[in-house]
């Protein structure tokens, strides 16, 4: 950290720049309001160490005009005991901490250590957000189960510590593990999923630990498995449910030991590679039933991450669906595609089985379809409309006094289109101009309208 040290005694100032420097961080020095408002206005200083009182003004003041400024600078304020009032007024102007003196060496460091440590919270937090989006820009959750998911992360993150990640196919485990590795001290070393149930039981050993030449028919060069691969990096073990039994006590033992040994080798080879495990399956039930072992499943979920289902963050789903919209049009450089109501509504109330994986297809699905620059009901995948919409003939009389919101809101839909088309003598591209969608939209909602048994006007 860049650390500015503001006091009009000039020893002191000596004092606490040595240990500043001593501790790493970069150290200048102000001895008045003035010097330390030309340091401060550069925004390149982390802390500032701010004496209350100086000839030229008050620590206080100074506080309170640059954090109105917005500069991201924390301010540790040094006050004498008799001062402690001004703290008060001190920290209420924004400062973060204050330190009495005569300063303690080691009370200074602990505050500019936990200072530190919030800096990089923050910065995890946004990378966090960015890494859940898919790198494509920050997408900020509502529910507060994904709130409360985002700060075990960030927390996590930091450490060393082996993580298992839990939740239904389509939540997002790859990408939460992702972010888990970019927002570590390990982020510019590899980061190697695999996917346990994809490789066949006769290649997992090699494929973890890697072989020797000649280990087998077929091993004409040794190859680096993929602990060594991933070293001093993470290693993702997606589907880890699907381990046989014998791969799980090997996995156990490297773990524990952190050594591997290749297939036909003598030696073991030491690794510093961080395991972050995920799977859709019940752990905890396969313990019982004797398909996964107990101590890998302790060890594994020393740190325990759950990704609720979509359909229970129903606050998330519209915004998710704008977020996808979004950047469908910045890839294609298009106009970002506005939501028909009712379409909409029955996104909002769809179960969406295959949670957020889903969600993107679907959307996908229907900005390729869409016309006129909206997505309607007729640009959603049949499945999900099918299970809202009634087989009944549609009347006015109908859509007022039967059926839930979503059946009634469809059901006048067809009432407008099929009111146009005879407004229109059946010309469907006057209807569709009328109607301001596009013909193909048109044509595909009466074909969708028939196939559900509703009527339609006879050309």
């Amino acid at each position: 950290m860049h650390v500015l040290v503001i006091d009009d005694e000039a020893a002191i100032r000596q004092i606490l720049a040595a240990t500043v420097s001593r501790a790493g961080h970069s150290v200048d020095t102000a001895e008045n309001v003035k010097e330390a408002s030309s340091k401060l206005v550069r925004g390149d200083v982390d802390v500032a160490l701010c004496d209350i009182k100086m000839p030229d003004g008050n620590g206080v003041d100074l506080v309170r005009s640059f954090k109105g400024s917005g500069i991201d600078t924390h301010f540790i304020m040094v006050t004498a005991f008799a001062s402690m009032e001004t703290a008060v007024e001190a920290l209420r102007a924004g400062a973060t901490d204050y330190i009495v003196k005569p300063v303690r060496n080691e009370e200074l460091l602990h505050r500019l250590a936990q200072i530190d440590s919030m800096r990089g919270l923050k910065a995890e937090n946004q990378a966090l957000r960015q890494m859940v989006a898919g790198e494509r820009g920050v997408f900020h959750f509502t529910a507060p189960s994904m709130t409360a998911m985002e700060r075990l992360v960030s927390k996590v993150a930091v450490t060393d510590s082996t993580v298992l990640i839990t939740g239904e196919s389509g939540t997002g485990k790859g990408v939460t593990a992702r972010s888990i590795h970019e927002m570590s001290a390990r982020s510019e070393f590899p980061f190697i999923p695999v996917n346990c149930g994809a490789i066949p039981e006769n290649l997992l050993e090699s494929e973890f630990f890697g072989h020797t030449k000649g280990a087998f028919t077929g091993a004409d060069r040794a190859r680096k498995g993929l602990f060594s691969q991933a070293d001093r990096g993470t290693l993702f073990l997606d589907e880890i449910g699907e381990l046989p039994l014998h791969m799980q006590t090997k996995l156990l033992h490297v773990i524990e030991d952190k050594e591997v040994r290749p297939l036909g080798g003598e030696q073991a080879r030491r690794v510093d590679t961080r395991i972050v495990a995920a799977t859709n399956r019940n752990l905890a039930d396969m313990v019982k039933e004797g398909t996964f072992r107990e101590d890998l499943f302790f060890r594994l979920s020393m740190f325990h991450i759950h990704i609720p289902p979509l359909r229970e963050r129903r606050e998330d789903i519209s915004r998710l669906i704008r977020y996808v919209l979004q950047n469908l049009a910045g890839n294609a450089s298009k106009k970002v595609l506005e939501l028909d109501p009712m379409a909409e509504e029955l996104l909002a109330d769809y179960a969406w089985p295959g949670n957020v994986r889903e969600l993107e297809n679907v959307i996908n699905r229907a900005y390729i379809l869409a016309d006129g620059g909206r997505i309607t009901l007729s640009d959603l995948p049949p499945d999900i409309a099918r299970n809202t919409v009634s087989s009944k003939p549609v009347s006015g009389m109908d859509v007022a006094v039967s059926g839930g919101l979503r059946e009634q809101l469809r059901r006048l839909e067809a009432d407008i289109i099929f009111r146009a088309l005879k407004d229109c003598g059946g010309d469907r591209k006057v209807a569709a101009q009328r109607l301001e969608i596009g013909l193909s939209s048109l044509y595909r909602k009466l074909e969708e309208f028939e196939a559900l048994g509703m009527m339609r006007l006879e050309a």
